[in-house]
This record gives C-alpha cells, sequence and structure tokens, in this order.
C-alpha cells in the first residue's frame, strides 16, 4: 500500500471581488472545502497546488496568479481518514495557497471527490467550510490581497 504524505496545500480560488469557491465533498456530503490535496513523492508544494486545482477543478492554474502564502497550519487527522497514512501518523501540516480568477469561472468537478460547487462572497464562504484552518485563511483573504 501507499501511504499520503501528510503534508498537503489548501488552495483558496477566488475573483477580486473576493467570491470564494467552494466544493462539497463527495465522500462527506454537506461537508463544504476549498481545493485541498497531499504531497506526493518528489513534488515542489507549488505543484502540488497546480496539481490539486487542475485536478478538482479542471482550471489551470499556470493561467492565473497563484500566491503562496508562507502559512502552514497543523492539525490533526480525522480518525477516519488515517488509515491513508503511515501508521502511527496522526498529524498533518497544510501549506495554504490563494488563486484569483477573474471571474466565477465554471468548474469541471472530479465526480469521485466532488459534488457540487458553489462560488460565494467571502464571509458566506468561511461560514460555510467544516475546517477550520480552511475558515481562518477565507476570513484572511481580505487583509492578503488589499480588499474588502
Amino acid at each position: 500500500m501507499t501511504y499520503k504524505i501528510p503534508v498537503s496545500v489548501l488552495v483558496i480560488i477566488h475573483t477580486p471581488d473576493l467570491r470564494v469557491l467552494l466544493l462539497e465533498r463527495a465522500d462527506r456530503p454537506g461537508f463544504w472545502q476549498s481545493v485541498t490535496g497531499s504531497l506526493h513523492e518528489g513534488e515542489a508544494l507549488r505543484q502540488t497546488a497546480a496539481r490539486e486545482v487542475r485536478e478538482e477543478t479542471g482550471l489551470d492554474a499556470g493561467r492565473f496568479p497563484l500566491t503562496d502564502w508562507g502559512k502552514e497550519n497543523r492539525y490533526e487527522i480525522f480518525r477516519n481518514w488515517r488509515g491513508r497514512y503511515a501508521p502511527g501518523v496522526t498529524h498533518n501540516v497544510e501549506h495554504v495557497y490563494s488563486l484569483v480568477v477573474p471571474a466565477t469561472l465554471p468548474v469541471a468537478l472530479a465526480p469521485r471527490e466532488h459534488l457540487r460547487y458553489e462560488w460565494l462572497p467571502w464571509r458566506e464562504a468561511a461560514r460555510k467550510v467544516f475546517s477550520w484552518s480552511n475558515a481562518e485563511a477565507i476570513r484572511e483573504l481580505p487583509r492578503r490581497v488589499g480588499g474588502d
């Protein structure tokens, strides 16, 4: 079995007016999030961010500004997801990025990963996500981009 590396990215995809893209998880209906994903062996974090954006949304991160926030979150992995990691791994380190797109673009979901998507104003998006680190990053977005 190949285990997931306990290092991941969180990519907040947003428009200039701070509408944020959220995805509903297929394995947890009702759980909304930004783009996330684990590092693959030999991959740089920026490559992980671009790959996950492409896999989860169909968007080409190379066409838009992708910004590394230089921010890390460490959190405990949900017990029901720990089987994906090597025995004894209980925590993950998440690296935060943002990707600004010119408008609320159509998204091509990976059906095994996500059920639906929505573009929401940042405050509403921050309230809707299930992850504290995702909510915190969305709340930080206006300060990061000089918006509202």
